[in-house]
């Protein structure tokens, strides 16, 4: 039977029967992509984003140390911006074509893949970890300094794991923006789910049929990683019930005080 003579979900099944192992391997494609460079994405983010917030101190600081400083902030800042302000598609293109042609930079498609998702999530995060940063109560950093930390041990010990707590949810919605946004590697013939799509699509003219099926894969990868990253979020968050840890043991402390004055006013 011609697939031109059968129905639409005919031509669905006919599809996912022949093609449905190339389906599934793009969409492994996708996923591998997604996560190692949300991974990368979010290391490069953070370090970014701790680095655009490291206070200035006119009176302690060397006019030396106050001028590379600012300088590192203004990289990083063009990098934020020019990673922000472009499409993917464009940097996927101009790093895998233009650095070869430019620079004689010889990069193969994975390298250049994972380097283009992983350096555009990094601009995005850098702002998200510096936001976070921010949203902590800057009371916070004032009481660890007052107990002797340095800035390094404050942002390490008690900034750092409340600002990683309040961008959870950005965290998860760039790796699934990233599941959706390496469609546009194909640009580069990365074979991830849309670039089978393109060719099962080109070869069998089955455009929508085909893009149905790939919607219904992208739809499940975002539904499954927003649930377990809600699951993720639910455990940082801990138990809803607690009880406080008493390690100076004040509590038999003051119930020996109590006894003690109850007794000597007995006597």
């Amino acid at each position: 039977m011609s697939i031109s003579n059968m129905n639409f979900l005919e031509r669905i099944l006919y599809l996912l029967q022949r093609y449905g192992v190339s389906y599934l391997k793009g969409a492994g494609t996708t996923l591998a992509i997604a996560l190692v460079s949300t991974a990368i994405g979010c290391l490069i983010g953070f370090v970014v984003g701790v680095v655009q917030t490291i206070p200035v101190d006119k009176k302690r600081d060397s006019a030396a140390k106050r001028g590379l400083l600012q300088v590192i902030k203004i990289i990083l800042r063009a990098y934020v911006e020019l990673f922000r302000g472009t499409p993917m598609i464009v940097q996927a293109v101009f790093i895998y074509y233009g650095l070869s042609q430019m620079f004689q930079i010889q990069l193969g498609m994975w390298s250049a893949a994972f380097l283009v998702v992983s350096i555009n999530t990094g601009a995005y995060m850098a702002e998200s970890v510096r936001g976070g940063i921010i949203s902590v109560d800057p009371g916070q950093m004032e009481g660890a300094k007052a107990i002797g930390m340095t800035h390094v041990q404050a942002m390490k010990n008690v900034i750092l794991p409340q600002a990683i707590r309040n961008i959870m949810p950005q965290i998860g919605n760039n790796l699934i923006i990233n599941i959706k946004d390496t469609s546009v590697l194909s640009v580069i013939s990365i074979v991830d789910l849309f670039f089978v799509h393109k060719s099962v699509a080109g070869a069998l003219y089955t455009y929508f049929e085909s893009a149905t099926i790939v919607m219904a894969i992208y739809l499940t990868m975002t539904l499954v990683t927003s649930r377990l990253l809600l699951l993720v979020e639910k455990k940082m968050d801990g138990d809803a019930n607690y009880e406080l840890v008493d390690t100076m043991d004040i509590g038999n402390q003051l119930r020996t005080i109590r006894e003690n004055d109850g007794e000597g006013r007995r006597g």
